[in-house]
C-alpha cells in the first residue's frame, strides 16, 4: 500500500513538473515572439525614418559653370576708353542629388560686370535623371562692355589684366518622385569667373 502510494505522488510530482516545465517554455516562446515584434516595429521605424530623411527630402538642385572656353578677346586699355569683347563656348550642369527626376523650363544666363549685364545665354528645357548630373554646352556667348561704360572699374581692371564676370541663373522645375510625388523646386546660379585678358583664357570660375 505504501508503495502504491509512493508511486502515485511521484507520478503526481512528474506530471506537476511537466506542467510547470510546459508552461515555462510557453513563457519564453510569447517572450520570445514579443521580443521579435518589438524588434520588427524597430526595425520599420528606423527604415521609415531614414526613407524619410533621404528618399523624400527633396532639395534643390545645383547649376553652375563648369568651364569656358575663349573663341575670341579683344579688349583696350586705354584709361579715356577702355572696354572688351568676348566670345566663348561654355559648359554647365544640373546636379540633381533627388531620388526622382527634375525637370526644368527654359531659362537664361546672365553675364555681369559691375552689376550690369553684359551678355547672356540661353539655356533649353531638359530633364536631369535622379541622383546625377546634367552636362550642357554653350555655344557661342558673345559679351561686350557696352553697357559698363560708364563704370569708373572699368580702366582699372583691364590695365590690370585680371577681368571679374559673374553669372547668375534660376532653373525653374519640379522634383517628381515614384510618378506620385511632384514638387517646385529651383537651381539657382551665382558664379564668379576670372578673365586672363593678357593670356586670352580663364583663370578661375567659383560657384
Amino acid at each position: 500500500m505504501a508503495e502504491q502510494n509512493y508511486q502515485q505522488r511521484k507520478i503526481g510530482m512528474e506530471s506537476a513538473a511537466e506542467a510547470q516545465l510546459s508552461k515555462d517554455l510557453k513563457r519564453k516562446k510569447r517572450m520570445k515572439l514579443l521580443a521579435y515584434a518589438a524588434a520588427f516595429a524597430i526595425f520599420q521605424t528606423i527604415v521609415i525614418l531614414v526613407f524619410s530623411l533621404t528618399v523624400m527630402r527633396i532639395k534643390n538642385p545645383k547649376f553652375r559653370v563648369r568651364s569656358i572656353a575663349v573663341e575670341k578677346l579683344t579688349y583696350i586699355s586705354d584709361p579715356n576708353t577702355p572696354s572688351f569683347n568676348l566670345k566663348f563656348n561654355a559648359e554647365v550642369a544640373v546636379k540633381n542629388t533627388n531620388f526622382g527626376h527634375f525637370k526644368f523650363d527654359n531659362t537664361t544666363i546672365s553675364f555681369d560686370y559691375g552689376g550690369v549685364q553684359v551678355g547672356e545665354a540661353f539655356v533649353a528645357k531638359g530633364r536631369v535623371k535622379a541622383r546625377s548630373t546634367k552636362k550642357m554646352n554653350i555655344v557661342t556667348v558673345e559679351l561686350n562692355s557696352n553697357q559698363a561704360l560708364g563704370n569708373s572699374n572699368l580702366g582699372n581692371d583691364i590695365s590690370s589684366g585680371l577681368l571679374t564676370l559673374t553669372s547668375r541663373s534660376t532653373l525653374s522645375g519640379k522634383v517628381q518622385l515614384m510618378k506620385l510625388i511632384k514638387k517646385k523646386k529651383s537651381a539657382h546660379m551665382s558664379c564668379t569667373i576670372t578673365v586672363d585678358l593678357v593670356n586670352t583664357a580663364i583663370q578661375d570660375i567659383k560657384c
